[in-house]
């Protein structure tokens, strides 16, 4: 009889209450896969726009009517328990982390994998709850930042400084050079303060658009500012970064005259992680985590983070 494993598991779009823990199978792993078992994932806004639906244009992507991954989790952190005959990266044992991309399936305590995916053995100095938090901020802001060519003394706004993304990126940027600014609300500024931004507006008390600085990037990654308050803070030939942007601000970025902006989808690589690993094991990038819940509440940690004001990375602990 093939073993089970517990995950959790949607079968229908709707409210954090459609995810409900199911005994499954096991998986187990082909010639060039990896078996993890997984100590900790997180709960990430992807995770919860595929959950709601949310916009539409999801069901195209992940089935019309129902979804057709029934288990959601797109990062993680484990131990790898067996591996395929073919595989020579990894071995049993290593302890790793990384991201599954459009795969997802790591709300589950084990997930197999290509040993070609977006993973690396896990930073020696940091957690396996911290480490899961580093693949879907970490990689997002990663990509992004890549595509420009970021010089020290360039400036840049980071809108949404305290969320998952925001926070890797103004860690990332003030790695790469940076003179970073970031922008919160009154019970982030500290923290944002703490992971190395030079400056941080409240927006609650402050229009950035007010403040009289004029950026060579701002990087927009809640899909919150508008885009012409993005736009209009940047130099000329200033570059406008946006990664939580939704189709109509796409467009309007895309064709306003003038205008350098970058926008999509990021996909995580094996070099992205090993890239995360390098900068968090030298202290150039830490963990930044909210709150942590037990697999068994997942439809909690979906609620929390539905309500749009988490603080970095909200952790799932899987065992």
């Amino acid at each position: 009889m093939s073993a089970n494993m517990n995950a959790a598991v949607f079968t229908q779009y709707g409210s954090p209450e459609v995810l409900q823990i199911k005994e499954i199978a096991k998986p187990a792993p082909k010639d060039h896969e990896i078996l993890i078992k997984i100590h900790a994932t997180a709960v990430n806004s992807g995770d919860c726009r595929i959950r709601r639906a949310d916009p539409f244009a999801v069901r195209f992507f992940f089935g019309l009517f129902k979804p057709r991954k029934s288990v959601l989790g797109g990062v993680l952190s484990g131990e790898i328990e067996s591996v395929g005959k073919n595989v020579t990266k990894f071995k049993v044992g290593d302890a790793v982390f990384g991201s599954t991309t459009m795969d997802f399936g790591a709300y589950a305590e084990y997930i197999c994998l290509p040993d070609t995916s977006a993973i690396a053995l896990k930073p020696a100095n940091i957690s396996h709850d911290e480490a899961a938090t580093l693949s879907f901020g970490g990689a997002t802001a990663l990509h992004f930042l890549q595509k420009v060519n970021i010089q020290p003394g360039h400036k840049m706004l980071i809108y949404g400084a305290s969320g998952a993304v925001g926070a890797a990126a103004v860690q990332i940027a003030k790695y790469m050079g940076a003179e970073v600014t970031g922008v919160c609300s009154t019970t982030n500024v500290e923290m944002v303060k703490s992971i190395g931004a030079d400056k941080v507006i409240d927006y609650t008390k402050t229009d950035f658009t007010k403040s009289g600085e004029q950026y060579d990037f701002v990087f927009e990654t809640v899909n919150k500012a508008p885009v012409s308050a993005c736009i209009a803070v940047l130099k000329k030939g200033g570059t406008l970064l946006l990664s939580a942007a939704m189709p109509a601000e796409m467009l309007q970025a895309k064709f306003t005259r003038g205008l350098k902006s970058i926008s999509g989808v990021a996909v995580a690589s094996q070099a992205d992680a090993a890239f995360l690993k390098k900068i968090v094991e030298a202290g150039n990038m830490k963990a930044v985590i909210d709150r942590k819940f037990p697999l068994a509440q997942i439809a909690a940690a979906h609620a929390y983070v539905d309500n749009g004001h988490k603080k970095g990375n909200v952790v799932i602990t899987v065992v």
